[in-house]
Parts: structure tokens; C-alpha cells; sequence
């Protein structure tokens, strides 16, 4: 049960071409959003499409995967746990950002 603890499946759209980062230490880094749609009906009965953005980390074998073969507005469905991480920005105020970290990704359709 303990990998049930911070887990998140999405599937969604790449917002943006996956920025491939290559480290020293040899392994793959790539990054990308995501975009998620939840469409409902409001009280008025129109036809409401709620979009999420979401941060996406991937490394090693799967980053090297991501970098091959997609591209924005890919859709795919991935698995990962959820981070969060802050940092300093150019003028110095703190940023908060949270990511999921991918582990396992699908492809679904182009």
C-alpha cells in the first residue's frame, strides 16, 4: 500500500515540445506541461470545458523516450507521484512549483 501514497495518473496534451536537458552525470532530463480537460454541463446547460496545466519531470530511459517521439499536442497518459520544490527566482523571491515526477507514460494519440 505504501505506493499508493503519492500517486497521480493523467492524461492530457502536451502544451509545449518536451525541453530535453542533458546532465553531466550522464542521465537525461526532460520536462513538459500537460494539459487536462474536465468538460460539465453548468446550471444554464452550457457546455463547460475546465483546463488544467500541470508540470511534467521525466528522467533517464523514459526522458530519452519523451525526447524521441513527442511533440506538442501529443496526447499521452502518464503515471508519477506528486513533488513540490521551491527556489529563487532572477529579482529573488521565493517560488513555489509543483511537479509530477513521470514514471510510466503511454502514448496514445497524435
Amino acid at each position: 500500500m505504501n505506493t499508493l501514497r503519492n500517486k497521480v495518473q493523467l492524461i492530457g496534451n502536451l502544451g509545449n515540445d518536451p525541453e530535453i536537458i542533458n546532465m553531466e552525470s550522464g542521465k537525461t532530463l526532460a520536462k513538459f506541461t500537460l494539459a487536462t480537460n474536465e468538460t460539465y454541463t453548468n446550471n444554464k446547460g452550457e457546455k463547460i470545458t475546465d483546463t488544467q496545466w500541470h508540470q511534467i519531470v521525466a528522467w533517464g530511459k523514459t526522458a530519452q523516450i519523451i525526447e524521441k517521439y513527442l511533440s506538442k499536442g501529443n496526447e499521452i497518459a502518464i503515471e508519477g507521484k506528486l513533488t513540490s520544490r521551491s527556489y529563487d527566482d532572477k529579482n529573488g523571491n521565493k517560488r513555489y512549483l509543483t511537479e509530477v515526477i513521470c514514471n510510466e507514460l503511454l502514448m496514445l494519440r497524435k
